[in-house]
């Protein structure tokens, strides 16, 4: 039996065109995806939405501006597997959660609103998030390779609670978590992986669910095309799922160092792709 073929619309500036696909290898690739990049992901306290960002776009064919919240369905299918395994080993603890979610809750949904009314062009969010996250890997790397350089004093509440603004808002307009920027900056700062795997993915979590509702809203009054593709988000969220509880249960083995050099280098990588995409 084949899997079923349909065509979907992609946009990319002002150029329309239709690009078959087959749902059934769609799903199966989506579920893999979600799968491989929360596992890599999720212990650094990151959901895996950033890296799915151009996954869905140039391999998926997910049409433009629906990848944002099919990204955030994922987002809410996938952190709940993370979340209750760093729960289970007593890992949310002090205020970091809290002052996330104060600035990233109302970020995420101006976000949403910006993304449907104005419409940012995704190469320049490329070029700001490469131009942002190549240099924090970059930093985040030899700061970790050369211990005798002190880690700078950890923010004050209300830096991290700005730092949460404007994270959110960077979710809510391109579908991402979030933690792909705040986790760099924190790490940077001194703040423990342990910390900030579990309070990034809480925020991003939180913020998802708050980004899918302001998007069901505002398919009520917008025309266009900004509801999420259940089928496949749900797909890529089950594997993602899957892949955060098994990374959330790995990252107490793993050691600071090298949790930080993999986020560093995560973030360069990143920025590299997208600086030159």
């Amino acid at each position: 039996m084949t899997a079923a073929t349909h065509n979907t619309t992609w946009c990319v500036g002002r150029v329309t065109r239709s690009i078959p696909y087959r749902t059934g290898v769609n799903l199966l690739g989506g579920f893999a995806a979600g799968l491989l990049i929360s596992l890599v992901t999720s212990p650094v306290g990151v959901s895996g939405a950033v890296f799915l960002l151009p996954v869905q776009l140039s391999l998926l064919h997910v049409p433009n501006p629906a990848v944002t919240p099919t990204n955030l369905l994922f987002n809410v299918v996938s952190g709940p597997g993370a979340l209750l395994r760093y729960r289970h080993n007593g890992q949310f603890t002090g205020p970091l959660t809290r002052l996330l979610l104060a600035g990233t809750l109302p970020g995420v949904v101006l976000g949403a609103v910006v993304r449907v009314f104005v419409v940012p062009g995704p190469d320049a969010f490329r070029f700001i998030a490469g131009l942002v996250l190549l240099p924090l890997g970059l930093w985040l790397v030899l700061r970790t390779l050369r211990p005798a350089v002190a880690d700078r004093p950890p923010f004050a509440p209300r830096t991290i609670v700005g730092l949460g603004l404007a994270a959110g808002t960077v979710g809510g307009i391109y579908g991402i978590g979030g933690g792909s920027l705040l986790g760099p900056v924190l790490a940077g700062r001194g703040t423990p992986m342990s910390r900030i795997a579990p309070a990034a993915l809480a925020a991003t979590f939180v913020t998802s669910v708050a980004g899918a509702l302001t998007y069901g809203l505002l398919a009520l009054t917008t025309d266009g095309d900004i509801a999420p593709h259940w089928t496949l988000g749900l797909a890529c969220g089950a594997g993602g799922l899957i892949g955060g509880f098994l990374g959330a249960r790995l990252q107490p083995h793993i050691p600071e160092t090298a949790l930080r050099l993999l986020l560093g280098i995560l973030a360069a990588a990143l920025a590299v792709f997208y600086l030159t995409a």
